[in-house]
């Protein structure tokens, strides 16, 4: 077998031209193209990639929003409650603050009510007992009495100051006020014995006071000794109202 050595070259040259005109013509446009689809490929997944990171971070703010907001809310969740709480409890103490008060007036108005009872029961038991001692003693009004009462404001007498009494033994006038009416012995008796009480001799005028029941009054500008059933009963009966 033999070859053809100016074919053999032929076709090298021809294949040479060939692909020269391959590379020349056809794989640099494609390279070129291709190269500009990866870079635009790889921009796209760029921009995806960016668009993703952003819409992470989106996210990412979003979560701590929604965070931020769960947390506010809780916040006034829990304010809230604590206000209703301190409410509840100032309600509460300004109820029983209240009640202690209506407690107190009540118990005040209870004793109040109990004294101006037991006032008004001891002040009706005084004046009855006043009133019937003023009623036993109109029947003991006699001769005897009269001596008793005289005594006593002769002691009454002696128990003022001197000079009270030289005072009044030189008035012009005393009034001597009995329960019952006196006769003209009598009153010679009560002069000469208040006379000596008060160391003078002084003008005395008797006057009757049945509102007395029994006793013997002495007046004069310096000088007042009052010695009575009546005074006695009245001085009784205020004792009793206010020892109740």
């Amino acid at each position: 077998m033999s070859i053809d050595w100016w074919s053999l070259g032929l076709q090298t040259i021809n294949v040479a031209i060939l692909v020269w005109l391959l590379g020349r013509f056809f794989w640099r446009p494609v390279a070129a193209m291709i190269a500009e689809r990866r870079e635009t490929a790889e921009a796209t997944l760029k921009a995806a990639a960016d668009r993703q990171a952003e819409d992470k971070a989106a996210l990412a703010d979003i979560e701590k929003t929604r965070a931020g907001f769960a947390a506010e809310r809780d916040a006034i969740l829990a304010a809230a409650q604590d206000q209703a709480e301190t409410a509840s409890k100032a309600r509460l103490a300004e109820e029983a603050s209240a009640a202690t008060a209506r407690a107190s007036a009540a118990s005040a108005a209870i004793a109040k009510d109990r004294r101006d009872a037991e006032n008004s029961w001891s002040l009706s038991a005084a004046t009855l007992a006043t009133a019937m001692a003023g009623r036993l003693a109109t029947r003991l009004d006699g001769a005897a009495v009269r001596a008793a009462f005289l005594e006593w404001l002769l002691q009454g007498i002696r128990a003022q100051p001197e000079a009270m009494r030289l005072a009044a033994a030189a008035e012009a006038s005393l009034e001597a006020t009995t329960a019952t009416a006196l006769d003209a012995a009598e009153q010679d008796r009560c002069r000469a014995a208040i006379g000596e009480a008060l160391g003078g001799h002084p003008d005395i005028t008797f006057t009757v006071d049945a509102a007395l029941i029994a006793g013997i009054e002495l007046r004069g500008r310096h000088l007042e000794v009052g010695n009575s059933w009546r005074a006695d009963l009245a001085r009784i009966g205020k004792e009793l109202a206010h020892g109740a």
